[in-house]
């Protein structure tokens, strides 16, 4: 069933959306260049790596990875697409292609895998999603341990109402564009152990 939700709402979605989505798209091109979209590697279900598809925020990075930092690329445009999560609209098509679902942990970064404790691993027992119970309670401004346990909880929990209540939570919680990164990060601190 969830996966039937996933597959009608974002359909809906992006056919709802398209025109919001074509002109962030050129508000992208004006302000940051191309390409629009930002393409990354990420673990979906039992880790699994899918291509997550979101629109660019920062300037492409340099050839030097130590050249500049997240806090140095992330443009003022970026940052308000971020705080109201508008860049995240392009997973509507990772929803669709069924690499995400709309409720899930969000996916992170591939080389987190082997860091997670066995508990925190068991966040990818479930699709990653474009918002998920992490995300309405505190979003990137909660510290790992407990984010991740969030994860796990939602997991260990899932239904079709507490979906649907995370959903309908997570509209009021990006308004408020809270937690959108942690104190002294440009977005978030890399997870560097499981602290468990």
């Amino acid at each position: 069933m969830k996966r039937g939700l996933d597959f009608t709402i974002s359909a809906l979605a992006l056919v709802i959306l398209s025109p919001v989505l074509l002109v962030i798209g050129a508000l992208v091109w004006l302000k940051l260049g191309l390409p629009v979209l930002f393409t990354q590697q990420r673990p979906g279900l039992h880790g699994r790596p899918f291509t997550l598809v979101k629109f660019r925020t920062m300037r492409v990075a340099p050839a030097d990875p130590d050249g500049s930092s997240d806090a140095d690329r992330l443009e003022p445009f970026g940052a308000k697409l971020r705080s109201t999560s508008l860049d995240e609209l392009p997973e509507l098509w990772n929803v669709l292609t069924g690499d995400m679902s709309l409720v899930g942990p969000r996916p992170l970064l591939m080389h987190y895998l082997p860091l997670y404790s066995e508990r925190q691993a068991r966040r990818h027992e479930v699709r990653p999603g474009i918002t998920g119970w992490a995300q309405i309670n505190g979003r990137n401004s909660t510290p790992w341990p407990e984010r991740l346990e969030m994860d796990v909880w939602y997991v260990e929990n899932r239904s079709t109402w507490l979906d649907l209540k995370i959903l309908f939570m997570t509209i009021p919680s990006a308004l408020k564009r809270s937690g959108v990164a942690q104190e002294g990060q440009a977005t978030v601190e890399y997870f560097t152990g499981s602290e468990t």
